[in-house]
């Protein structure tokens, strides 16, 4: 049995929950380690902001059970060591910046001696050290993701659940956060990312967990997923159905047209062999053009094509 300081950042073992006759989340299953950025994607509709609120015990489960940091999901003595940016938030905006950050602080218990410091730190860090003084009414909507994110690093927290924290960002802003994202994890803090920017989760996840109707279809290292097949493009004559079909014993997934012939790899490795088969099949080769799957090709092909993210 793991104590709370050496469990994993979350478990979720059979989670359920429904509405209803509508079932929102139909079974999720995950872990996420400490010190790991996780990724949480899938198509509109998922189940993945329900799966959040479960997490984070704003929503009761209609079965199964999890942990955040080791404690029961809904206990509130985990609730100081999370932070959270949700993707829809209202913030005071009567509250200049510092005096926002200093009310949450408080409601943390954080002494001023050290809240105000840490406050200042994090202005600076996001960005808005010179609208500390500013009402938040008066920011823009990437200024406010900004202060998002500031109050949810607010507490130096274990776990930090991020919606959708480069919505509205500029490339400037989207650059500070996987920046940030990469403190945490050097610190040994989880993150636990949804967003729709595949290209963000490409750079800053260590794994992913790919959901579609309520239920995890697959989690996988990032770096498995999109270093391991790769499809292949080739220019060449005397190109014939004969010789696509011989290349089924590298790819099953082998499209002839005229003199272009693409194929699927699951390995690097296989690439000279492709080549030389073609060769000695008199094949005149002109472009032999091997290509990474990005991680929306993988998406589309895990979780399909009905339905955006």
């Amino acid at each position: 049995m793991t104590s709370p300081e050496t469990s994993p950042a979350i478990i979720a073992r059979g989670l359920r929950k429904t509405f209803g006759e509508k079932i929102a989340i139909a079974n999720l299953d995950l872990t996420v380690e400490r010190g790991e950025v996780f990724g949480f994607l899938g198509p509109n509709g998922a189940g993945k902001t329900t799966a959040v609120k479960m997490l984070l015990g704003l929503v009761a489960p209609s079965a199964g059970e999890g942990s955040l940091l080791g404690y029961p999901l809904g206990d509130r003595r985990v609730r100081a060591r999370i932070g959270f940016l949700p993707e829809h938030f209202r913030f005071h905006d009567w509250l200049t910046a510092r005096e926002f950050l200093t009310l949450h602080a408080d409601l943390y218990r954080m002494p001023r001696w050290r809240s105000q410091p840490r406050i200042s730190e994090l202005l600076e860090q996001v960005g808005l050290a010179q609208h500390a003084n500013q009402r938040l009414r008066q920011f823009s909507k990437g200024m406010l993701q900004r202060i998002g994110l500031a109050h949810a690093l607010l507490n130096q927290p274990e776990l930090v659940i991020l919606d959708e924290p480069t919505s509205g960002l500029d490339p400037i802003g989207r650059r500070l956060v996987r920046d940030l994202i990469r403190e945490l994890r050097q610190k040994g803090t989880a993150v636990f990312l949804n967003s729709h920017l595949l290209s963000e989760v490409e750079i800053t996840c260590d794994r992913v967990a790919f959901i579609k109707f309520g239920e995890v279809l697959q989690v996988s290292p990032l770096h498995t997923l999109v270093e391991g097949e790769l499809t292949v493009q080739v220019r060449a004559r005397h190109l014939t159905p004969a010789v696509a079909e011989g290349l089924s014993r590298w790819s099953d997934n082998v499209r002839l047209d005229g003199e272009r012939l693409s194929l699927t790899l699951s390995s690097e490795s296989d690439l000279p062999l492709v080549n030389r088969y073609l060769v000695e099949q008199g094949v005149d080769v002109y472009a032999f053009e091997p290509q990474r799957l990005s991680l929306e090709d993988l998406f589309i092909q895990i979780v399909g094509t009905d339905g955006g993210l």
